[in-house]
Order: structure tokens, then C-alpha cells, then sequence
């Protein structure tokens, strides 16, 4: 339950509860990774169900000139221009508030530069009067090689630059940053002293953290202190055809089919191809990750919370017998099963909670194999690639088939890699809306009544 803001007795302030609404603003001088850190961390609280939503002014700038000319827009003494990019920041403030207060978000992330301390009172001020906790997120770095790297790998693809070569592009964006440097007040630890902020400096190399006032504001904290730019691939496979894969039983403890050892050779011809350094293993605490694994010939390390998801009572069932069994089960599953809680067992929500430590190490990684099994690679992939609760239950993750996901500077690309050895298909497509017919004969009334949203 969301936390509610009451007015005071004063008359533009609401009283800010525990668990009320958080605005987290960015704070730095362009190209310094703003961008970067917010829709990282949009992506992460909306992955472990804290609904977030991202607003970049530079956005809300775009869509208001259309067609930009050149950093002379940017200039301190343009007036016109600061007057444009002050109704922007407002224009965005507003439809932060419209989320926050009315449809129903739980944090928002203004991304902007919010270089002085004039405009980041504003945005106070304006928290003040919402009821809204305010988090700062200041990024700064003096390094040139990331800067450059920065403008070259996000700034160019800008519609900015859409018809510039890029030396223009460039030198237009460093006289930009210039515009930006004579007015920018960093944080400061005197004067600022009661504002809530972290201050990444040299993309993590030393953080600074002042006042943290609650969970949500440790969790952002915890969340960016684990993540990095440098280059590396991820890639994720499922273990190996298991016995209880070929004859449609779910969850169990078997071993490897005849075809899923067959495929464990082939991935670690496949990883000795790839010529990977450094590369780190890691598998399930169960037996056909495991087996998997052993193949590969390289040391690797076993995980308790990469285990599949726990079945309960319906461990080791077939889909046809759950049906026949427990028909309000299945039909509750089929409702909604990203938050469908198998009898005794596991939800995908829960599994999202169980595995966030181990995002949180795959943050802090260069390149990994994780051999898992499909509810656990669901909930992974959904993270790296921004899917909702849920489109969560529902992603292709098939047996034999190798994903390699390389972090980008916005999103991450995904190649998939088939290693030619056949397997059953354990994918069950998202079923039709509604309650089969079949199952409503063993319901009664008051049962179908309560089947949305009923959670067992």
C-alpha cells in the first residue's frame, strides 16, 4: 500500500508520508551518463515491481523546437532559449505529477541536467507541494576518454545531429557542454547537506552518499553502486534436454536426456569459439544445469537461486494432469501467471524477488554463462530487455539455444545462437482470456466469481 499525502495546515506544503511517491533527478553536465543511469534504473525498479516511469527533458525539448540549429540555443545569455527550456522542465514536472498522483507510479526519474542550484530548489519546491521525496543522482567526470566515448556511442544518433557529419556533430556538442560549465553548481556536502543524493564520480570509481531517508532510496543506492560501462557479453542458455523434458513433466530433479548431453558438447565447442576472456560460469543447484555445465570443462559455480521455479505440489505433473487434478489451479495460471502462486511453490513474482541478488552480481560482472533453467531465464531476460510483468511469462526461451545479450549504451542487443541439436518444446503459448468451459463445470458460482484477481 502506497503511502498518502495530507495537507498541511500551511498552504503549499502536503505532509510527505513514509511510503509516498519518489522524484529521483539527474544532476550533471551533458554526456556524463544521465541518460544512461536513468533508464537503467527505470528498468530495475520496474523489474522488481516498483512502478517507475522516466522523463528526459531533452525530450520535451525536441518536440517543442522540432528542428534543432546549434549550441548557440544552449548559450547562458539566450533568452529565448532558457525561456523555452525552463516550459519544458515544467511541461515535464507537470506529467511527473500527473504519474505520481493520479496514475498511480511510485517513483519517476526527471532526467535533465538541473545544473544550478536555482533549478534544483525549483524542483524541490515543487516535491514540497506534491507530498514527493526528492532523490538526487549527480554524475560528474572529468575523464576525456569517456566523455568522448559518451558522444560518439549516444550523442551522434541524437535527432540533433540527424543531418550533421560527425566532426560537426562533435565540436557542436563540446561548445554545448561549454554553455553548461561556466553556470554548473555540483552538489555540495555543506551546502547541500540536507538534500538526498548520491554522487557517482568517474563512472563509480568513488561515490559520495548524503541523508538516504528510506527502502526505496537504499534500494537506488545499492542498484548504482553495482553498475558498470565496461564492455562485456552475457550469455544465457537453458541446461540440456532433461528426462522429465521429454516425457512434459515440470520442475523434478532429473538428469540429462541422451539429446541434452549431446547439446552440452556442442556448447562447449561453441564457448571455445567464441575465444571469451575471462569468462565466468555459472549454474542451478540442480542436476541438469549442473551436468551441463560439467561438459564445458571450466571451473564453475553453483547458485541456490538460479533453481527453477518451485511447482509444489505440482512438481514433476504434467499440464494435462494439473488440469484434471486441479482445475482452479490451472485456470487461476492462466489468469494471471506472473503472480499465480503455485500450492506450496513459487510465483514468478516471488521468483523476480529471489533472483535480484543475482542480477545485481551480473551488474558487477564482465563475461558470464549462466545456464539456468526457463521461469529463471524468463526472469532474466526480462530484466535486460525491459519487459513487463506481463510479456514476462510468456518470452521464447528454448532448449539448445544459446542467447548472447551485449549491454548497450541505451538497451542491449540480443543474438541468438541455435546449436543444432533437437529438443521437445516446453513453450506454452499465453492462453485465450477467460475460463475454458471444462473448468467452470468444477467451480461454483462464488469461485468463478473471484478467479481475477484471486492469488492462491
Amino acid at each position: 500500500m502506497r503511502g498518502s499525502c495530507r495537507p498541511r495546515n500551511t498552504r503549499d506544503r502536503a505532509v510527505c508520508m513514509t511510503n509516498c511517491p519518489t522524484l529521483i533527478v539527474t544532476v550533471g553536465l551533458p554526456a556524463r551518463g544521465k541518460t544512461y543511469i536513468s533508464k537503467k534504473l527505470t528498468r530495475y525498479l520496474n523489474w522488481i515491481g516498483v512502478p517507475t516511469k522516466e522523463f528526459n527533458v531533452g525530450q520535451y525539448r525536441r518536440e517543442c523546437l522540432k528542428i534543432y540549429k546549434s549550441f548557440e540555443f544552449f548559450r547562458p545569455d539566450n533568452e529565448e532559449g532558457l525561456k523555452i527550456r525552463r516550459q519544458c522542465a515544467m511541461a515535464a514536472l507537470n506529467d511527473v505529477r500527473q504519474y505520481l498522483s493520479v496514475e498511480g507510479g511510485q517513483v519517476a526519474v526527471f532526467d535533465a541536467t538541473n545544473t544550478t542550484r536555482e533549478r534544483r530548489g525549483t524542483i524541490v519546491k515543487f516535491a514540497e507541494q506534491n507530498g514527493f521525496k526528492v532523490f538526487f543522482v549527480e554524475s560528474v567526470c572529468e575523464d576525456p576518454d569517456v566523455i568522448a566515448q559518451n558522444i560518439v556511442q549516444v550523442k551522434l544518433d541524437s535527432p540533433d545531429y540527424i543531418h550533421c557529419n560527425t566532426e560537426e556533430a562533435i565540436e557542436d556538442f563540446m561548445k554545448r557542454i561549454k554553455c553548461y560549465e561556466s553556470s554548473y553548481q555540483p552538489l555540495d556536502e555543506v551546502l547541500d547537506r540536507d538534500l538526498s543524493y548520491i554522487k557517482i564520480m568517474d563512472v563509480g570509481r568513488r561515490y559520495l552518499v548524503n541523508r538516504v531517508l528510506d527502502h526505496i532510496q537504499s534500494r537506488i543506492v545499492y542498484y548504482l553502486m553495482n553498475i558498470h560501462i565496461t564492455p562485456r557479453s552475457i550469455y544465457l542458455c537453458r541446461h540440456g534436454e532433461s528426462d522429465l523434458n521429454i516425457k512434459g513433466r515440470i520442475g523434478g530433479d532429473s538428469g540429462l536426456s541422451a539429446r541434452g548431453e549431446e547439446f552440452a558438447k556442442r556448447l562447449r565447442k561453441f564457448i571455445q569459439d567464441q575465444n571469451i576472456k575471462d569468462l565466468k560460469v555459472w549454474t542451478s543447484q540442480m542436476k541438469r544445469t549442473i551436468q551441463t555445465a560439467e561438459c564445458l570443462g571450466v571451473p564453475y559455480e553453483q547458485w541456490k537461486s538460479l533453481n527453477e521455479i518451485d511447482a509444489g505440489v505440482c512438481e514433476e505433473m504434467m499440464y494435462e494432469e494439473i488440469q484434471e487434478h486441479y482445475p482452479l489451479e490451472f485456470a487461476l495460471r492462466d489468469q494471471d501467471k506472473y503472480r499465480y502462486r503455485y500450492p506450496k511453490g513459487e510465483s514468478y513474482e516471488d521468483l523476480v524477488q529471489r533472483l535480484e541478488p543475482v542480477i545485481m552480481e551480473l551488474e558487477r560482472q564482465e563475461n558470464i554463462l549462466v545456464v539456468c533453467h526457463q521461469a529463471v531465464m524468463r526472469c532474466l531476460l526480462a530484466y535486460f530487455l525491459d519487459k513487463t510483468a506481463d510479456e514476462l511469462p510468456y518470452l521464447k526461451c528454448p532448449l539448445h539455444t544459446v542467447l548472447k545479450l551485449t549491454p548497450m549504451a541505451y538497451g542491449c542487443k540480443v543474438e541468438s545462437v541455435y546449436l543444432g541439436v533437437d529438443s521437445v518444446n516446453t513453450h506454452r503459448d499465453r492462453p485465450e482470456v477467460g475460463i475454458p468451459s471444462s473448468t467452470q463445470k468444477c467451480l461454483s458460482a462464488d469461485d468463478v466469481d473471484n478467479l481475477n484477481p484471486l492469488q492462491v
